[in-house]
Formats: structure tokens, sequence, C-alpha cells
């Protein structure tokens, strides 16, 4: 067994037993995913999806729609968080317009994958169509097997779009059975007036509509970015990738991959404990345990870019640092 023989090179590696935490369990985890006593991380890559929800118009957040395009241009431009940790770290960042509702301008190097100017508006009717629904999860599968093809081992997922805390949160409250007030959260800031009232609208649309299925029901609930981003996950697993989950909106993409498919979970490693409300819950039905404890809730993908140099301490340890033997120090562990 491939885990037995990492097990047993992590515990000679010149160290007191267990002494190095979590970045054991981390080399234990990518070597079982690689099949591999020497596992590497190869190209990583983050992708931003972009997109708009119709349950903005209901005011379920403090900001205008018009911000999504405005943050995917300051992506293009370089200034955002998810840049300069991309930049910091060298990881591939690639911008998707999965459905903003908004036509940018020629030669401004956003990737087009455009279904739609956003989904509709609960309220009145299901987010998308069940084909809208596969077809968002279809090009998400696509733009991992362009990473995949250019040798890339290791894939982060990111989002961009006003109001998709709220699909975010209709997906925890239907997949893990958590009371919707827990899953509902200040998003991009709203104060205690502006949350209840953001529950009491998602109130009346989770009461509006009874999917029976995962894809049901991320075609009701979700957004164009989370179908790609939950798509997306599916075919690095079947392509036998390292799967980085961000933070709430992101996870709620794979929260759908686990509901369709629960071994996703064998390659996904949670990148960070986001702030935002429900976020915890999320992880823990999915029995995740994050790399780090920052108090983020910015989204983008930023976490996922945070938590990669401590994914290579990880594989540094492993690969590079010196076995009992070799260094000629005394195995306490070994000797009791």
């Amino acid at each position: 067994m491939i885990q037995e023989e990492l097990q047993r090179k992590i515990n000679n590696r010149t160290k007191p037993l267990g002494s190095l935490g979590k970045l054991e369990k981390l080399a234990l985890k990518i070597g079982t995913v690689q099949n591999t006593l020497t596992p590497e991380l190869k190209n990583p890559a983050i992708l931003v999806f972009a997109a708009d929800h119709g349950i903005v118009d209901e005011g379920v957040s403090p900001c205008p729609r018009e911000i999504t395009w405005q943050m995917v241009m300051n992506f293009l431009r370089g200034g955002a968080g998810i840049n300069v940790f991309s930049r910091q770290h060298n990881i591939r960042l690639r911008v998707i317009d999965a459905g903003v509702d908004y036509d940018f301008p020629a030669g401004c190097n956003v990737e087009n994958r455009k279904l739609a100017r956003g989904t509709k508006n609960m309220i009145h009717e299901p987010a998308m169509s069940i084909e809208l629904c596969r077809q968002a999860m279809d090009k998400g599968a696509e733009c991992v097997r362009q990473e995949f093809e250019r040798g890339c081992n290791i894939i982060g997922f990111g989002e961009m779009g006003i109001g998709n805390t709220s699909p975010a949160s209709l997906l925890l409250h239907k997949f893990a059975g958590i009371p919707l007030d827990e899953c509902v959260g200040r998003g991009a800031g709203l104060n205690e007036e502006g949350v209840r009232h953001k529950y009491n609208v998602l109130r009346q649309v989770t009461a509006k509509y009874n999917p029976r299925t995962p894809l049901e029901t991320l075609a009701v609930f979700g957004g164009l970015e989370i179908a790609m981003i939950c798509g997306g996950v599916l075919e690095a697993k079947r392509l036998n990738m390292l799967i980085i989950a961000d933070g709430f909106i992101a996870s709620s993409g794979f929260l759908t991959a686990y509901e369709m498919q629960p071994d996703v979970l064998d390659n996904v490693i949670f990148s960070h404990a986001s702030n935002e409300h429900g976020h915890k819950a999320m992880v823990e039905y999915m029995k995740g345990d994050p790399v780090l404890h920052l108090d983020l809730r910015l989204g983008e993908g930023t976490g996922v870019a945070l938590a990669y140099p401590v994914l290579q301490s990880a594989l540094l340890f492993l690969n590079e640092m010196a076995s009992f033997e070799d260094a000629a120090v005394f195995d306490v562990e070994k000797n009791r």
C-alpha cells in the first residue's frame, strides 16, 4: 500500500514523530493521490470564473451588479488580490467569463465562456435550465482539460459574482440539511438588517422549489460560475489532479460535485477556513481539514494561492529532508 510506504518515509525523516503536524498529512495525501513516494507539483493553475446573478434584483447584496464586470477588469489589469498572490507564487491565473452581464471590449484577454448574461431571478424561476447547467459544467471541464494538457497536475478555483453568496447558502442548506439561517451571512458586507432581508428572500426561494437530484438542485439554486467550478472539479478528479478549494462560494461548487460523486474528495485539499458564515459547516460536512485559518472572506481563489506554498513545503520535507539513516542520527522512536 502506497499509504503505508509514504507513512514510513514521513516517519523516517529526521524529526520527532508527527512534529511537522499538518504538513505530514498533506504529504501523505498528495503522495497517495499521485501514487508515488516522490510526489511533485507541476504547473499550478487557478481558474477564476465570473458571472452575475438574477437574485441581486431582490437586494440580497449591498453592491450593484456592475462590480462584477469592474472587478473582472481589475483582474485583467493585474490589480486584484488574486493577481498579487498568484504572481507571488508563480501560479498561472485564468480569468473566465462564465456569465457576466457585460460585453467586455475586444482584446482585454478575458476568456469568453459566456452562456448567458447571468442567472434568472430565483424568486420567479429557476436560476438555470438543466440544459444550461450542463453546458456550464461542460465548459468548466473543458477549461480543466486544457490545463491538464499543458502539464498541470494541481488546480484551484476562484470566483467573482455579486450576489453569489446567496446561491452558495442555498446549496449548503439543500445538500447538507443545515438550517437556512445558519447558512446565510454578510457576503460583501451586509449589516444585520441586510442579513435578515437576505434570509427572508432566500427563505421564499427555498420554499418555492423541491429539486430531487444534485444536478437539478444546482440548476435551480446555483450560478453559472458555480456550475463551471462543479464541472471542473469532476473533470480534475477524472484526470487525477490535485484539486484545491477556496472559500464559501467556490466550495459550494465542490459541495455539488461531492453530492454527484463523493470520491472527488480523495483529491481535494481545502485551502482555508473562510470567515464567511456557513463555510465552516460546509467544510465539516465534506469532512475537510483546512490548511489555513486566516479569517479570509475575499474569494477570487486567494485562499488557494496562499495555501499553495504550504503544499510545496509539505513535499520539500518529504523529498529533501534526510532520513535518520542518511544523517546518521539516532532514531528515538525506532529504539524505544
